[in-house]
């Protein structure tokens, strides 16, 4: 969950210097598990690299594939390059419209930016089709895969509201999976930065989507809303969950919380 914009003498790595080509070069993110998002070019050329080292785990191809069927339907960064080596892999994207919904702009605009958080994110599920998505990110499916390295889990990366569980107690009130409510194509990392806005105060597209598939709605909705303590503070769920157009789900929330404070 530790993620934000680089506090200063972020290391280049040489395969975005190569992409470069002698553009400039601007780190703007970098998460918890080494990854680094860097921005190539100024105002009338804008790229963005994300690179990530091998160990990372993290699937960029996968993030690619997903890129490339979601723009037929939504806005999100167009893939333009992709590449590995034996310590890392990268991908290319287009820019889109808008600053992160965590800009210092928006940071100090917290309401109008929850609630284009929320309008976004039904706008995503509304235009992204079930029946056509070739990706599944069920219930099911993410609590076969925790099972699966259960006995690697740390609870020390766990978010402090989980970690009075045990191993063992999680993976007992995961089993309980909820109903679904509707099913909808999740973005699958619905924290506040992957949702774009444009400078007229409009959400513009959305960035992330690597781990997009179908899914019950809540399984966003619940990280959708936990974020935003994170960003902006306690207090801003009903504005979001108004905007998105839905009532509360406790329940629901908590599952779906619990599931993605577990993931990988």
């Amino acid at each position: 969950m530790i993620a934000g914009t680089p506090t200063g003498g972020t290391p280049v790595p040489p395969q975005v210097t190569a992409l470069a080509a002698g553009a400039s070069i601007r780190p703007v993110w970098e998460n918890g598990l080494g990854g680094l998002t860097f921005e190539l070019g100024g105002d009338n050329v804008r790229r963005f690299v994300k690179w990530t080292p091998a160990s990372s785990g993290i699937d960029l191809g996968a993030e690619r594939v997903r890129l490339t069927w979601a723009a037929g339907y939504t806005t999100v960064p167009t893939p333009l390059d992709y590449g590995e080596d034996e310590v890392s892999s990268w991908l290319v994207t287009a820019a889109v419209p808008g600053q992160s919904a965590v800009a210092p702009r928006w940071l100090s605009e917290p309401a109008a930016a929850v609630e284009q958080i929320g309008a976004g994110l039904r706008a995503f599920h509304d235009r992204l089709p079930v029946p056509a998505c070739p990706f599944t990110a069920s219930a099911e499916e993410r609590l076969a895969e925790i099972r699966g390295r259960a006995g690697r889990i740390d609870r020390a990366t766990w978010h402090e509201e989980h970690r009075h569980l045990s191993v063992d107690e999680a993976l007992g009130l995961l089993a309980d999976i909820p109903p679904v409510d509707a099913l909808v194509v999740c973005h699958g990392d619905t924290c506040a930065p992957n949702t774009l806005i444009t400078d007229d105060g409009r959400w513009s597209g959305h960035v992330d989507l690597g781990e997009l598939g179908v899914a019950d709605r809540w399984a966003d909705l619940a990280v959708a809303t936990w974020s935003l303590e994170w960003n902006y503070g306690p207090g801003w769920e009903p504005r979001l969950l108004a905007a998105y157009g839905v009532e509360p789900d406790p329940i629901r929330t908590a599952y779906y919380r619990l599931l993605w404070g577990l993931g990988p």
